[in-house]
């Protein structure tokens, strides 16, 4: 059985229909206090999936603790995490004294719970392999960047992709090299949580049609601040294709307003922006992992 979530519904319903599983979607009932009440089938057995990707996590990640461990007491033999959008992966090390490392505290979390995690494009800056934040029986990092690949071809005349910054670079080139499209990174100082100084390559831009490539965006100001720099060395238009659309508030809107024409993104986070599916990459690896 697939369990998903009401806000992760149209994706967990094409997972299911793809594996071929029935859905069962969880019913939250939110208190007066906020406490939580979660209500799952009244029996499970053998292989349970549950599909949640985890953008505005904290709320999400109490939800699944109480989901996982109802599931194991329900009859749930092997749980399957599908969560396309890993949150906290970004805080690998302690910049300062006393902060908390949140990539391997909510790995281990995780891999607790759950017996496989699977994800797409994780935020993994200073180590290799999923399996070192998450150590669960089985880790998955899966990678859109073919099918973004694919999603740009046709769709962008000689183009040359940048990555916003040096930590986008494993994933701009992965788009990149399929098509033997020419690429580069810029160079990101973060001034603030939306405040950020971008040096472009020294490359010409003149004419160029540009393809800001990332993993995650959420304020959008690296990429809005790139893109202004582009149009600047009078790049003729400026796209942004990215994996997970976190965007918050007005993002879009400023990112439109800074002369970005077109904006991207997979569905692992439901946005305007989805265009690119990612059901058969999850179908495969839980597949790979029945």
């Amino acid at each position: 059985m697939l369990l998903g979530f009401d806000d992760y519904a149209t994706q967990s319903r094409k997972l299911a229909e793809a594996l071929e599983m029935p859905l069962h979607i969880i019913r939250r009932h939110r208190f007066p206090d906020d406490e939580y009440k979660i209500t799952l089938p009244p029996a499970l057995s053998g292989q349970v999936v549950i599909c949640q990707s985890l953008n505005h996590p904290n709320e999400k990640l109490l939800e699944l603790l109480l989901v996982a461990k109802t599931a194991r007491e329900l009859g749930a033999e092997i749980l399957t995490l599908v969560a396309p959008y890993l949150c906290y992966m970004r805080q690998d090390k302690a910049f300062h004294p006393g902060e908390a490392v949140s990539q391997t505290i909510i790995g281990r979390f995780l891999a607790d719970l759950f017996d496989t995690v699977i994800t797409v494009d994780p935020h993994l800056h200073r180590i290799r392999h999923l399996h070192q934040a998450v150590p669960a029986t089985n880790a998955l990092a899966l990678t859109a960047t073919p099918l973004m690949a694919e999603f740009l071809r046709g769709r962008a005349e000689d183009p040359i992709l940048l990555g916003p910054d040096k930590e986008a670079e494993q994933w701009v080139s992965s788009v990149a090299d399929p098509n033997h499209w020419p690429y580069d990174v810029c160079s990101k100082t973060r001034l603030g949580d939306e405040q950020v100084e971008i040096e472009l390559p020294d490359i010409s831009l003149q004419g160029r049609n540009v393809v800001l490539v990332d993993d995650v965006a959420s304020s959008g100001q690296t990429l809005m601040t790139a893109a202004k720099k582009c149009l600047a060395r009078q790049a003729r238009q400026v796209d942004v294709l990215v994996t997970h659309a976190l965007f918050f508030n007005d993002a879009v809107r400023r990112m439109n307003e800074a002369g970005v024409r077109h904006i991207w993104s997979t569905d692992s986070v439901t946005h305007d922006s989805n265009v690119i599916p990612l059901v058969d990459l999850l179908k495969d690896a839980v597949l790979s992992q029945a």
